[in-house]
């Protein structure tokens, strides 16, 4: 399969956006992980971004994603959409390297109890609504603690971090100052648990700012993805 040049370059802008981001803060580009997220794209796209270098991958609704992994399984896949409990056992099955969003305390026992049916240990984040908007999932600062004690202790599911959206229509300081709030939140608690060390956060439009502001994960859909031809056919015109 011959490698699209506008997605070469879209690759290669956000690499560099990444690597000026992490210069003015001081850190190394190998600090951030690159999540392709390709909800939309066709799976023929996904392929020619993994021959241009990407590895990891990010869908946001199952079916999509059985698709995709079937046609790309040397991928790594992960799950960035609400999951819904009755899902997590074919969740789980798909085999993601990592689910970020694991908003509520039940959805976090859910994922455990199947994860120990199924002798496995699943790599999870925390999503924190950090503006508490009502239309978001994800705990809020005051729970956020006990919550990760209880999920630091189950058996089934490894908490490895944090993740966040920014607040929608936010400006940059605003997003920037609950990015800072993320990573101060994430250095206290890994104090406690040093396992617990990734922040998933930062999109398209503000993840040069999230990485700023300590982000180890971003998640970028549009600035790779963004035109027509990458859309699975079914998504075409809409």
């Amino acid at each position: 399969m011959c490698a699209d040049p506008k997605l070469f370059e879209n690759i290669r802008n956000v690499k560099d956006t990444i690597a000026a981001a992490c210069r003015r803060a001081g850190r190394s580009p190998q600090e951030v992980t690159l999540i392709a997220v390709s909800k939309g794209v066709s799976a023929e796209t996904v392929a020619m971004a993994q021959e241009l270098g990407l590895t990891r991958f990010a869908e946001n609704r199952i079916q999509e994603a059985q698709e995709k992994i079937a046609h790309n399984p040397q991928a790594l896949w992960h799950f960035i959409g609400h999951l819904q409990k009755n899902k997590v056992g074919k969740c789980l099955t798909l085999g993601f390297e990592l689910i970020h969003s694991v908003g509520d305390i039940e959805l976090a026992r859910k994922i455990d109890a199947c994860a120990q049916a199924a002798a496995k240990r699943q790599n999870v984040l925390m999503e924190i609504n950090v503006a508490a908007e009502p239309q978001k999932n994800g705990f809020d600062w005051g729970s956020m603690r006990t919550a990760v004690d209880e999920m630091a202790a189950m058996r089934g599911l490894l908490l490895t971090g944090l993740m966040c959206m920014g607040p929608q229509g936010a400006q940059e300081d605003e997003r920037r100052s609950y990015y800072r709030r993320m990573r101060e939140s994430l250095r206290r608690i890994h104090d406690t648990y040093p396992d617990i060390k990734e922040l998933s956060m930062g999109m398209s439009q503000d993840f040069h700012v999230a990485i700023e502001e300590g982000a180890t994960i971003v998640r970028i859909g549009t600035a790779i993805f963004a035109e027509k031809k990458f859309l699975r056919p079914e998504k075409e015109g809409r």
